[in-house]
């Protein structure tokens, strides 16, 4: 699968399914690879539409610049796929981390992003998800294994019937040895990003029609920071999914899947075309 060079590093990317409806780019969350995408996301949503995944910069295959990031900077590596790809308009996802540069780019490039979609995620952390994103940095620091920290993490991102589950073990196995693993400098700077992140004063600039999904028990990002979402992007639409907690493109796939392809479809046929 393809990479390309934007501003020094690679980008790896891959491009699932055909058509002629708006692309849909999937941007990952922290800790993640794109191939946390095919596991119950892509084949659904790429029966439809060409669907775009990517690693994060010094995530899975994509470099690593060797410095501290922002979401804006983020933003701009999504940009320069976009560009890579000549789409001139795409629907854009993004789960946790991956909400918060999409957030940017439609902020900063609003004739390039179709539809919004924006799932766990927030717009300015608080004083609760900051300490817990700092005590992720911490454990880092303080040399605690990665599959401690893994279990911690599905603890704050998995709901509780999910545990209850054989899922569950499925999940733990795949962060530690099917995804690809992430350096720990560059998950702490992800955690610093999603904690300086702050894009609250200036979502009512954005004019993409947006959809804001929520798990009813997510605990990482709980419905009241998905209202503040709502209430500042103008006609958002909010959807909190019962029985969900953070991770709700997996834990309820079906339904977060039929989701996400109506609000597409729907907005398919609205949006103007793209400039050329």
């Amino acid at each position: 699968m393809p990479s390309f060079r934007s501003r020094g590093f690679a980008i790896y990317y891959e491009v699932h399914g055909e058509g002629d409806r708006t692309p849909l780019v999937l941007v990952m969350g922290m800790g993640g690879t794109c191939q946390g995408w095919m596991v119950t996301t892509v084949p659904e949503l790429s029966k439809q539409r060409p669907v775009v995944i990517f690693d994060n910069r010094g995530a899975g295959k994509s470099e690593d610049p060797g410095t501290p990031f922002t979401t804006r900077d983020m933003a701009e590596d999504t940009l320069a796929l976009l560009d890579e790809l000549d789409l001139q308009r795409a629907h854009v996802l993004g789960g946790f981390l991956g909400g918060m540069v999409a957030q940017e780019l439609a902020i900063a490039y609003p004739e390039r992003v179709g539809c919004l979609i924006l799932q766990g995620t927030w717009a300015r952390v608080d004083a609760k998800r900051r300490a817990t994103l700092e005590l992720w940095k911490e454990m880092i620091e303080c040399g605690v294994p990665a599959e401690t920290r893994i279990k911690n993490r599905l603890a704050w991102t998995v709901g509780d019937s999910t545990f209850e589950q054989d899922v569950i073990d499925r999940m733990w196995r795949f962060y530690l040895r099917d995804d690809a693993p992430m350096e720990e400098k560059v998950f702490a700077r992800q955690a610093q990003a999603s904690i300086d992140h702050d894009a609250l004063d200036r979502l009512g600039q954005i004019r993409s029609p947006t959809l804001v999904v929520c798990g009813e028990d997510d605990i990482l990002t709980p419905p009241k920071l998905h209202r503040i979402l709502v209430q500042s992007i103008p006609g958002a639409r909010l959807v909190q999914m019962a029985g969900g907690a953070h991770l709700v493109a997996a834990e309820l796939a079906a339904r977060f899947n039929g989701l996400v392809s109506r609000f597409l479809e729907e907005h398919d046929r609205a949006l103007p075309p793209a400039e050329e």
